[in-house]
């Protein structure tokens, strides 16, 4: 099985101070629900071993350009720590799926998840938090949920995958259901919303129902 958490993309990083905790604390008080259920996390039995989950949220303007929409993301391989602080996360500045690059500045370098984060957030200004989890219940149940599902040729953190999410929104109802599936990368989940707490939510809610399911 391909390695998890490992960063696919040109990163250009620069260390940086981090921003202050309070501006994480909604987004920070989710990974660590995400955590304590599993959702976000590291086990030796898993994905060889790596880190696994990650979160996000805009900052900035709004209304910036496409490839300029600034996030907070956690860094990469920060998925065994059970508590994260301001020294956990990094901001990304720009990004380019078609350069195949990423441009962040912090105290650690960005999930390989980033470049997906940040087409994300293309695709609507009303989209203010990513949440990237691993969750076999859901994965298993996406075709019974009716939820969206990228390619599963497609791996993460690649320009293919900003492809296949760029295909959701103009092909699909993903943005009604702000939930997708990850075909080509095992148990991974993205939800997403106007809110941390929302995509949070959703992210639950779908839990639930797969949950359900398969009882």
């Amino acid at each position: 099985m391909e390695a998890e958490g490992v960063i696919k993309f040109a990163l250009q990083y620069r260390l940086a101070q981090p921003v202050a905790q309070n501006e994480l604390q909604e987004l920070n008080a989710w990974r660590s629900r995400l955590w304590q259920l599993r959702l976000i996390g590291q086990d030796p039995q898993r994905y060889s071993g790596y880190g696994f989950g990650n979160v996000s949220m805009r900052c900035g303007p709004r209304d910036s350009a496409p490839g300029r929409r600034a996030f907070l993301i956690s860094g990469t391989q920060t998925g065994a720590l059970p508590e994260l602080d301001e020294h956990h996360y990094t901001l990304v500045e720009s990004y380019d799926a078609s350069a195949n690059r990423v441009i962040a500045q912090g105290p650690v370098k960005p999930s390989s998840e980033s470049l997906t984060h940040g087409i994300l957030y293309d695709q609507d200004t009303r989209i203010q938090a990513v949440l990237h989890v691993h969750s076999p219940d859901i994965w298993q149940a996406a075709g019974a949920l009716g939820l969206r599902v990228t390619d599963a040729t497609v791996t993460y953190g690649t320009p293919a995958m900003a492809a296949e999410v760029q295909r959701l929104f103009g092909e699909t109802d993903v943005f009604r259901q702000q939930v997708f599936s990850m075909g080509g990368h095992e148990d991974g989940i993205v939800a997403f919303g106007q809110t941390v707490a929302a995509a949070g939510e959703t992210l639950l809610a779908t839990l639930a129902r797969a949950q359900a399911a398969h009882r």
